[in-house]
């Protein structure tokens, strides 16, 4: 086996209204986001609205590819 190093450095935050951090981690990576996902739970839940605030906030230009489902 040939030598290498693996790093996979996660940072994951728990609890209620944790969401709020979203826009603080995206900025740290740039302005440009793909927003992928599958059927439209992620609408009736509401949970796309927060998503799309939280982006918002960050300054981020959303792409979403044309063939997820509304």
């Amino acid at each position: 086996m040939r030598d290498f190093v693996f790093e996979n450095k996660t940072k994951v935050y728990f609890g209620k209204e944790q969401m709020c951090h979203l826009h603080e981690e995206v900025a740290r990576f740039g302005k440009r986001v793909l927003m992928v996902y599958g059927g439209g739970s992620i609408k009736r839940i509401g949970l796309y609205d927060k998503v799309m605030a939280e982006l918002q906030k960050a300054g981020a230009e959303v792409f979403e590819p044309g063939w997820h489902r509304a």
